[in-house]
This record gives C-alpha cells, sequence and structure tokens, in this order.
C-alpha cells in the first residue's frame, strides 16, 4: 500500500515535471512552424526556455504604489496554472490529481487566475493595464459560459464531468459518431484561441495598444514576476491543448489499474509529444491564414462558440429523444 502510494506520488511528480517542461517547447515549436510559413529563418523551438531564463536572473522592478495583490499575482496564477496541468491528463491516466480532475474545476481554476491577473493590471493604476484588464474581462465573460456549456455537452454524452471517467468512455468506444461532439470539439477551439490570446483574437507578438489584451496587463511586470507569468500564459496553452486531446482523442495515454508499466509511459510520452507538435502546427497554420480581427469582433467570434456549445446540448437531446 505504501508502495503504491509512493509511486502515484512520484508519477504525479513526473506529470508536473512533464508539464513545466514542454509548455515551452509548445510555444517555441509554434513560433518556429509560424516562422517557417512565413519564410522566415525564426528563433530555435527552445528560445522561450532561454527567455524564461533570463527573466529569472533578472531584478524585479515594482512600482512604488503597487499593493499585495500585484505582488502575489505572479506566484498565485502559475500555481493555479500548475494545478490546472495538473488535473488534465496529458501522457498518464490514473494518477492521484486524477480523481479531482474535473471540467468545472478546471474552468474555475482559469476564472480565478484571470480574475486575479485583472485585479493586478487594475492595481497600478496604468492606462494599459485598465484597458487590458477590461478586454480580459470581456472575452472571459464570453468565453466562460462558452466552456461550460462544452462541459454540459460532454458530460450529457458521457454521463459525468469527471476528466477520467470521460477520457475511460471514449476509450471503452461506445461514442460512434456524435454531432454534438464535433459541435463541441469546435466551440472548444475558437475558446483555446481566445483564451490564450492567439491571433485572431490577440497577437502575442506585439505590444501595440489597440489590439493588446494579455500583454498590456503585464507591462509593469519584470524579472521573476514576468517570468511566473510568462510560464503561466504558456502553461494554460498547454492545458487547453491536453484538454482538447483527452476529451476528443485521447488515444495513446498510459491506463493501468494495478500499476503503470515502464513501455506503456514511454509510449505516452511519445503521444504526447506528437500531440504537443501537431497542435504547434495546426496553431501555426491557422494564424498564417487569417487576419488579426478588430476587438469588437471578438464577441462574435466567441458568439459562435457559444452558439455552437448550445447547439451541441441541442443536439443531443434530440438525438436521445429520436
Amino acid at each position: 500500500m505504501i508502495q503504491a502510494a509512493i509511486t502515484s506520488i512520484g508519477l504525479q511528480l513526473l506529470h508536473f515535471m512533464v508539464a513545466l517542461a514542454s509548455a515551452p517547447l509548445l510555444v517555441g515549436s509554434t513560433r518556429f512552424a509560424k516562422s517557417r510559413l512565413q519564410g522566415r529563418r525564426g528563433a530555435s523551438p527552445i528560445q522561450p526556455y532561454r527567455d524564461l531564463l533570463r527573466l529569472m536572473r533578472k531584478e524585479t522592478v515594482l512600482a512604488h504604489d503597487a499593493s499585495w495583490i500585484f505582488r502575489i499575482t505572479p506566484y498565485l496564477v502559475f500555481a493555479l496554472m500548475a494545478a490546472a496541468a495538473g488535473m488534465v491528463p496529458m501522457f498518464a491516466l490514473d494518477l492521484p490529481l486524477a480523481s479531482i480532475g474535473d471540467l468545472i474545476a478546471i474552468v474555475a481554476l482559469l476564472a480565478t487566475a484571470r480574475f486575479f491577473q485583472a485585479l493586478a493590471g487594475l492595481d497600478i493604476g496604468t492606462a494599459f493595464g485598465g484597458m487590458g484588464a477590461s478586454r480580459d474581462a470581456l472575452i472571459g465573460s464570453l468565453a466562460e459560459p462558452a466552456v461550460l456549456m462544452v462541459a454540459f455537452a460532454v458530460a450529457l454524452v458521457a454521463g459525468t464531468t469527471a476528466l477520467p471517467a470521460i477520457v475511460r468512455f471514449v476509450l471503452s468506444g461506445g461514442v460512434g459518431v456524435e454531432v454534438s461532439l464535433a459541435l463541441a470539439l469546435i466551440a472548444l477551439v475558437i475558446v483555446a484561441i481566445a483564451e490564450n490570446g492567439r491571433i485572431p483574437v490577440d497577437n502575442p507578438a506585439t505590444h501595440l495598444e489597440l489590439t493588446m489584451v494579455h500583454e498590456a496587463m503585464v507591462l509593469e511586470y519584470s524579472g521573476r514576476d514576468l517570468a511566473l507569468i510568462e510560464a503561466a500564459q504558456m502553461l494554460k496553452l498547454l492545458v487547453f491543448v491536453s484538454l482538447i486531446a483527452s476529451l476528443f482523442a485521447p488515444w495513446g495515454l498510459a491506463v493501468a489499474a494495478d500499476g503503470f508499466d515502464f513501455a506503456e509511459l514511454l509510449g505516452g510520452m511519445a503521444v504526447f509529444v506528437l500531440h504537443l507538435l501537431a497542435a504547434a502546427l495546426l496553431i501555426a497554420v491557422f494564424e498564417v491564414s487569417v487576419a488579426k480581427m478588430r476587438v469588437f469582433r471578438v464577441v462574435e467570434f466567441l458568439g459562435a462558440a457559444f452558439i455552437l456549445a448550445v447547439l451541441a446540448v441541442v443536439f443531443r437531446f434530440v438525438t436521445d429523444v429520436s
């Protein structure tokens, strides 16, 4: 019993280490693929590791009127994103945090992180911080209902909002062709794009005041605090990619009832890396194919996600009735 508990805790720690190590790789691979598609040489996929290390070595400079909210937000946001990453199955399923890995809980963690980050943006009192916080609140007010409707649609199909149970249901082969799941997938992809500030909602590579959202809230951060904020943003992208993969394409996850086999774990990690590389390529292809939209068009963009999620629920009910 004790040995099993130690093994389980060790696997959970390994899960955290893999998440922390792969989040910058996902961002770096996306930037590299995007540069190649645009005909540029681009930075190395490992450049985000260097950026984070450089920021960790720099001195943290705080404004004189910064309150405790501004000071603790980087650590709190990073911890919340790490907790969300620990709940989402990435390469293995039966982990200690899997028992509390619920879609509603993950949405709550992401919403809490957004709340404190918006407060930190307002805390200093700069125009950029207030602008970014208001825009992020607008995006969150539209994205969170869409995610909840997606969770409701998936729960109607699988019978639960617990991620391990949903993964097992999909792996059992009892899903078949579900229109509601296809609509939920499209809605979740739209929300993931908006939540992570990717094109066409935001451009993470610029600091143009007319378009930036996330960057506007973190302009006053520096050094270690900025490194934690950037690492949390990378983890957020990883959480959404892993969530989409675990809900709609969980094949390759290491699953064991009595214990994990080493070869099975390696296979799960290999599939996880393939998922990340495929996601990086798809994000890059999408971003070079579309243009940045105006801020006020984001409402229509996320409204489409909410409508698709509602339609997913309606189709599920219609299918059950028929």
